[in-house]
């Protein structure tokens, strides 16, 4: 695996090393050793799947709220996704920044995305499928969201928006009074 900073300080782009042979490829997607070296100490204590069945789609921006933050690794395993993250840490110097790269089986890359960030992607293709690495189990009642369109944040999906569920559709609109978490 390479570990490619991204310009939000602590996430990565992570590439895999796959090993080929005629038979195919087998690839490490999480050794403990390698991820001490960018700082990761926590286990990943819950693991998610989710299929978006059409273009176009967007999921998020979401996170946890303290004291039940967490850290996130994602692969799109079918499809291709654009996946985002927004710096909601407070006082970080990229306050509200975004960042944006495109996730496919065929890229073999993943995201790591530390504590202190919202999170969401759009399918660029159907029938796109993500895993989820979770440091922090979810937590009902704690968590929030950033409207996929809001306009203090500005973030540039590279497709028209076919699809969103309500819940992300009604996340508030952030104001001056949103300080990060």
């Amino acid at each position: 695996m390479t570990f490619s900073p991204t310009p939000l300080k602590g996430s990565y782009i992570i590439n895999l090393t796959p090993f080929s042979d005629e038979r195919g490829w087998f690839a490490r997607t999480y050794c403990e050793n390698e991820f001490r070296e960018i700082g990761h100490a926590e286990k990943w204590v819950q693991m998610n799947h989710s299929c978006t069945t059409k273009k176009g789609t967007v999921r998020g921006m979401h996170y946890q709220l303290p004291p039940f933050r967490e850290i996130k690794m994602v692969r799109c395993i079918r499809g291709k996704v654009f996946d985002v993250i927004i710096d909601i840490r407070k006082d970080s110097a990229t306050f509200l920044q975004w960042f944006g790269v495109e996730l496919s089986p065929e890229a073999m890359n993943m995201l790591y995305i530390p504590v202190g960030f919202a999170h969401g992607f759009q399918t660029l293709s159907d029938n796109s499928e993500m895993l989820y690495h979770h440091s922090e189990f979810y937590t009902p009642g704690a968590e929030g969201g950033i409207k996929y369109n809001d306009p203090a944040v500005n973030i540039k999906w590279p497709l028209e928006v076919t699809s969103i569920s309500e819940r992300d559709l009604n996340h508030p609109g952030l104001t001056e009074k949103f300080k990060g978490i």
